[in-house]
């Protein structure tokens, strides 16, 4: 039976929501505000999200930023804005479908049923990346080469966005916005030095021997090295490895 959980601040709304969602067939669990619906993501692996927009502590934007961070969840946004510009920056943010309230029970129902359909297996950034890495989102650590580190709340979240997007680039400016959540221009330095403290971090926790799986693309951003990479740079031995921290030496200031 699949799981929904319902982000929705106002009670008479999530009482009609697990009415009609229960009768439906569906389990589901609900959150008042952005900072559970995080927090119940990771607890309950819902298998699809109802989002609305509005909430309080952290809003459904926010929110929305975040899920895309930690996993391909679908996202349905349940929102009474409907202005053209809202519906826009929600699918282009992430969300999957977008429903304007008030809505027909029916059509609410059939998109849930669609965005399931098509979401098959989702993966989650709390799961194994790969053969060397997994991260554990219950105790706020990754286990890097069988090393486990204990990782600030900033770290794991910095290291979640970067396996996240493992094998692009992540700007700075990103990394800001989506991590520190600062969206001005500045504070490259708080960047720099998380990535730091992150890289010191892992290796503590795998012995001196093991890669580093984050890459400063210099002038660019940072990025999080694929396993096939990772696997090809311990078969090129110190060599390969000296190459990649000499590449890096600048950017870590």
């Amino acid at each position: 039976m699949p799981k929904l959980l319902i982000v929705e601040d106002d009670p008479a709304s999530v009482l009609a929501l697990r009415e009609l969602l229960t009768r439906g067939g569906y389990r589901v669990v609900t959150a008042a505000d952005g900072r559970e619906a995080l927090r119940l993501m990771f607890a309950e692996r819902p298998d699809l999200m109802l989002l609305d927009l509005l909430v309080p502590e952290l809003d459904g934007w926010r929110v929305l930023t975040r899920a895309r961070d930690l996993s391909d969840l679908p996202v349905l946004v349940v929102s009474g804005l409907d202005d053209v510009d809202h519906r826009v920056k929600a699918l282009r943010a992430g969300a999957d479908d977008y429903l304007v309230k008030p809505f027909h029970p029916e059509e609410l129902l059939a998109r849930v049923e669609a965005l399931l359909r098509r979401s098959g297996h989702r993966k989650w950034a709390g799961e194994r990346v790969g053969e060397h890495l997994r991260l554990v989102p219950e105790r706020r650590a990754a286990v890097w080469y069988g090393g486990e580190a204990r990782l600030s709340e900033i770290e794991y979240r910095l290291l979640q966005l970067l396996v996240r997007n493992r094998g692009r680039v992540v700007t700075a400016q990103q990394l800001l916005t989506r991590v520190w959540e600062d969206g001005t221009a500045i504070g490259g330095d708080r960047v720099k030095f998380g990535v730091l403290r992150l890289r010191r971090k892992l290796r503590e926790a795998a012995g001196p021997d093991a890669p580093d799986p984050i890459e400063a693309v210099r002038g660019a951003g940072y990025r999080f090295v694929t396993a096939e990479e990772i696997d090809r740079k311990r078969d090129e031995g110190p060599a390969g490895q000296g190459r990649n921290t000499q590449e890096k030496r600048p950017e870590a200031g």
